[in-house]
């Protein structure tokens, strides 16, 4: 796929650049809580703007109905992106209506406009290729150029990912070429020892990327609450845990293959449980107890791994020299069960070799816990996107750049 680099040498001056971002942002109420994606889009867009080029920012925001919902707008997004560029940005009030059309009209060379929310028009995600095309169409006549930087949603074949760049002269953002570059460190020339620490909430999300990572890692540590799928697969209790009773089958022969193929299949030994979810808002004392992994009480949920599991995985990261991270440890959100996803965001800080954080909770966690982002080897913006790729499948977005 061409880049950015080619595109600038081409000369962009007075041209109408279409910038796919990912721009899809935490929100309480109307303030962005964590703008690491935005962030991430900055060099793209100023190195457009820099140019000469007159930029469309483009992206989704949430899972709206494919109407206007002014909870999911993204004018909070297009003000963030001004104060990070140090420039004004308009904010056209629609997509391909109006208000989009005279704000792209009216932007200057190295001007910047951010046009609302791609998912209010339901030809965005639709499934019927004729009403995606449709929509297409309708970008396309904004623009002159496709630049896609929106790594978080290279996995959707949605419009503006997959159709638009079909439609245009496109070239890959620099956010794009760096994630793929990433992904080809953990896929295609990996450093060994390479770990891979995996968490979250459910196993079902994991479970083709550990298929693929059981012919390629040589230590897999599990956490969060898809662990507790694992540990009642080796015949555990796991009490009112988080548990997927239909994938039990599945990770007790994940369980035999890493076994077979040499790889380190590393679980909980001890964990944090209490009788309930704790309160996320008050983020008042759970005031947990820690058991060990066999002897959950009946009446208890785990909700983070405990300190005997912390150390252990410190120490199976201490030599790695590649890693991959994705899904917290724990229910990170609650001071007393962040310990965990902290423990491993330090032995990813402290380990030797090429670290890679996953995207999505666990680039929030880094982020919330207060960790220095320059610290890792990088931080993806696409959780779900990394895992598609690491699985081996085919993502449109990636597939809509190429020539």
């Amino acid at each position: 796929m061409k880049t950015i680099d080619e595109l600038l040498s081409e000369g962009v001056a007075g041209k109408r650049v279409f910038v796919r971002a990912d721009l899809n942002v935490p929100l309480d109420g109307t303030t962005i809580t964590d703008d690491g994606r935005i962030r991430a889009v900055v060099p793209t867009v100023k190195a457009l703007a820099d140019a000469g080029a007159r930029v469309i920012v483009a992206s989704h925001l949430g899972r709206p109905k494919g109407a206007p919902d002014p909870a999911f707008s993204l004018a909070p997004a297009a003000a963030r992106l001004g104060e990070l560029l140090g420039a004004d940005v308009a904010f056209a009030e629609d997509t391909v209506g109006t208000s989009a059309e005279a704000v792209v009209s009216g932007l200057a060379d190295g001007g910047v406009a951010v046009i609302e929310n791609l998912r209010f028009n339901a030809g965005e995600t639709s499934k019927d290729d004729a009403e995606r095309a449709a929509f297409a169409d309708r970008l396309a006549g904004l623009a002159d150029v496709y630049v896609g930087d929106g790594f978080g949603a290279v996995h959707r074949k949605h419009a503006s990912v997959f159709d638009l760049p079909k439609r245009l002269p496109h070239y890959a953002g620099y956010l794009i070429a760096t994630e793929v570059g990433v992904l080809k460190k953990l896929t295609d020339d990996v450093q060994r020892p390479y770990v891979v620490a995996l968490g979250g909430a459910k196993v079902s999300d994991k479970l083709a990327v550990i298929d693929q990572l059981l012919g390629k890692a040589d230590r897999l540590l599990i956490g969060g609450g898809m662990a507790y799928t694992f540990l009642k697969a080796k015949g555990y209790e796991v009490g009112i845990s988080l548990l997927q009773e239909d994938q039990i089958p599945a990770v007790q022969e994940y369980i035999e293959r890493a076994e077979k193929n040499g790889v380190e299949l590393v679980l909980p030994v001890d964990v944090l449980v209490a009788p309930e979810f704790p309160d996320l808002k008050t983020k008042a004392p759970a005031n947990p107890t820690t058991v060990a992994a066999d002897a959950i009480p009946a009446d208890q949920e785990g909700l983070d791994i405990g300190p005997e599991t912390r150390k252990l995985y410190a120490s199976k990261l201490a030599d790695a020299a590649t890693v991959f991270w994705n899904g917290p440890m724990g229910v990170f959100e609650h001071p007393d069960y962040a310990e965990g996803t902290k423990a491993v965001a330090q032995a990813l800080v402290d380990a030797p070799g090429f670290t890679v954080v996953g995207g999505g909770d666990s680039a929030a966690a880094v982020r919330t816990l207060g960790f220095d982002e320059n610290a890792f080897g990088h931080i993806s913006t696409g959780g779900g996107a990394s895992l598609e790729y690491l699985e081996g499948k085919t993502l449109p977005g990636l597939a809509g750049l190429e020539d």
